[in-house]
Formats: C-alpha cells, structure tokens, sequence
C-alpha cells in the first residue's frame, strides 16, 4: 500500500487541489493534477480544449492520463471532476491507486465557486441549479468508484489527515 498512488477525486470545487498539496506536503508524495497535465499536454485550457474540440475528445486525453498514471508510484493524484464519472478510468486507476472521493454537499460547492469564471459546465445563468443537476447525476459513479470517502467540508489539514488515516499512512 505504502507505495500505491492516491487518487483525490470528487465534484469540483471539493477541495482536490487544496487538499492534495496539505497531501503531498505531509507525504513527500509528489502531487499531479490531470487537468494541468492536459492542459501542458495541449497548450490550452481545458475550457478552451471544451470550445475547440469538444468533450468527447477532452475525455480521451482524460482516459490517456489515467492510464499513464496509473503506472506510477507514490504520487498524490488530482482527478478531474468528471474523470471518475467514467468506468474506463475508474478501472485504469484502480490498478495502482487508492481511490479517494472527498465529499462535499452542493451548497458548500456553491459558495466556493459561485464567483468562478473558469469551469465549462458552470458558465450559466443558474450556477446553484447547474451544481444540483451534476450532483445528482455525478454522486452515486463518485461513491461507487471510491475506495474510501472523507468530508471535505472541513479545513484542508483535517481533510488531509483523515485520508492518510484512511489508506493507512498514519
């Protein structure tokens, strides 16, 4: 186990990025954010990748990370929100991570990214029904993909402290 990846994943805005430095922080782990690895890889931003290609395609470079990470040892892993959604990832990273959802309920979502500008599928007039909607239709892929889930509505120290309890670095 000491050696396996651990992969943060959850709805955006849960803290996966925040969390994941406390992570690597604490750990010594390195942490890789798969959005920014795709955004390196393509010289754009994901809501440009979105505009320019599409969804699907940004998925494929999605599922190409996953795979290449999963490879790898000893890394904190920031998925994408979306990107434990898909069982072809969920399968790729189970391989050679510890999958853990970091929960966090739709209004505290809300609040976080309600003055955002940079998420895709948050660029409507109604942010808080648009969080809902995904919610609804991301949080039982999200609880079945998780090998262990943590609140993620407390302070990043905590959150990290009770996923290294959790995979059983503490």
């Amino acid at each position: 186990m000491m050696n396996r990846n651990i992969v943060l994943f959850g709805f955006m805005g849960c803290g996966k990025t925040t969390v994941g430095a406390e992570l690597a922080a604490n750990t010594g782990r390195e942490l890789v954010d798969t959005d920014k690895l795709i955004e390196q890889s393509e010289g754009k931003s994901i809501s440009e990748i979105f505009r320019l290609h599409g969804e699907n395609y940004f998925r494929d470079r999605e599922h190409e990370v996953c795979l290449e990470l999963s490879g790898q040892e000893r890394l904190i892993i920031s998925a994408g929100g979306g990107a434990l959604t898909f069982r072809r990832n969920v399968e790729a990273l189970r391989k050679g991570c510890e999958l853990v959802l970091i929960d966090v309920p739709p209004e505290v979502i809300y609040e976080r990214l309600k003055n955002d500008t940079t998420r895709p599928l948050l660029q409507c007039e109604d942010k808080m029904a648009a969080i809902r909607e995904l919610y609804a239709r991301r949080d039982s892929m999200y609880r079945d993909a998780a090998n262990y889930t943590v609140n993620g509505d407390q302070p990043r120290g905590f959150v990290a402290l009770d996923i290294m309890k959790a995979v059983g670095i503490l």
